[in-house]
């Protein structure tokens, strides 16, 4: 799951990407409303966490900015401003949902969980593969009944793989569903996690294959 972070304090942002990373989510970090108006024009995102007093704007701004291109990912206003009139501003310029300064980890993932469920997000659906069962609202793998026991890194390459089973995906999505564009990545560091993810699937007899298509990315699908 891939979220944008619309936070220009940078102690708090750091503190948000890491704890969200600790629950398997991908954060990309902007702080203003010009560069996220740029990152979703080169990235799809499942949610986004914007904050209202950015140096460039009111990140409410950005709001039209998405509905005018179509963009119905769900938007979470985190901020200071928790009055009354700032709640009902946020939610009557598009946003799904407001959440006050400060405030709990556990309630903020429990409204991006809501949020997520809601048609305009993400439906919670699970696919079944040979013996693998993904389940997406959860994000969790099963082989046999059994929930697998993958790195984050490597349970985001299966994601990205099992939303395009039977199609090969580029090496270029694949990185951009593991990594956030604040990541240094090694040139090998990929292909190390479809490898170890690959290992795995194979040891618990899971029923699936991933094939490399080279030079392109790579392609799962049930094992012949």
């Amino acid at each position: 799951m891939r979220i944008m972070l619309v936070e220009d304090e940078r102690e708090m942002a750091n503190a948000l990407r890491g704890a969200l990373a600790k629950h398997d989510l991908l954060v990309d970090h902007v702080m203003t409303v010009a560069d996220a108006a740029e990152a979703v024009s080169s990235f799809q995102y499942d949610a986004i966490l914007l904050d209202r007093q950015l140096p460039d704007a009111d990140g409410l701004t950005l709001l039209p900015i998405l509905r005018g291109r179509g963009i119905s990912v769900p938007v979470i206003v985190l901020t200071a401003k928790g009055d009354l009139a700032d709640r009902v501003a946020g939610l009557d310029h598009g946003a799904d949902d407001y959440l006050a300064k400060p405030f709990a980890l556990e309630e903020l993932l429990a409204r991006l969980r809501a949020v997520l469920r809601r048609p305009s997000g993400i439906a919670a659906d699970v696919l079944r593969i040979g013996e693998l069962t993904f389940d997406f609202g959860n994000r969790q793998a099963f082989v046999g009944g059994q929930l697998m026991a993958l790195r984050r890194r490597e349970l985001l390459v299966l994601e990205a793989l099992a939303r395009r089973r039977g199609r090969t995906v580029l090496r270029s999505a694949l990185e951009e569903a593991v990594y956030s564009f604040d990541d240094e990545i090694q040139s090998n560091a990929l292909d190390t996690h479809v490898s170890r993810l690959r290992k795995k699937l194979n040891d618990a007899g899971a029923g699936v294959e991933i094939h490399p298509i080279r030079g392109v990315g790579y392609l799962m699908k049930r094992a012949s």
